[in-house]
Order: C-alpha cells, then structure tokens, then sequence
C-alpha cells in the first residue's frame, strides 16, 4: 500500500518542520483533504510550500501556498 506525505518548504525549498504534525495517508485524497484543512495554520508557521509525495517519489509540487490565500 502506497503512503502519502508533505514535504514542507520555505520560499526558497529548503525543507522546514510544520507547525502542525503531518501523517502518513493511505491515499491522495485524505493528504489533500488534510492540506485543505490546515494550510493556513502551515502558512502561518512559515511554510511556504509543500510538495507531495508517494513513497518518498515526488507526485508534484512545489506548490504555493499563498496562491491558495490570493485564490
């Protein structure tokens, strides 16, 4: 079974430790739901951006979080 996780990074992606403790999800949906839930206490603890991975492989990212405030 695949496990799902964040990379959380600074601007300038170096990796930081979030301000909220992360998980390991089973699938991609329950990280994504997990980020839409606490991705402004994340950005308000200096994380800038997250990257997603399975098993270690990037899926995608970096990802802003600040264009989901300016969305």
């Amino acid at each position: 079974m695949a496990t799902w996780t964040w990379r959380f990074e600074k601007a300038d992606g170096t990796e930081t430790t979030p301000p909220v403790q992360p998980e390991d999800w089973s699938t991609q949906g329950d990280a994504e739901s997990w980020l839409g839930e606490v991705w402004k206490d994340l950005l308000g603890g200096g994380v800038e951006q997250v990257t997603l991975l399975e098993d270690g492989t990037k899926v995608y990212g970096p990802m802003s979080l600040r264009a989901a405030e300016e969305g």
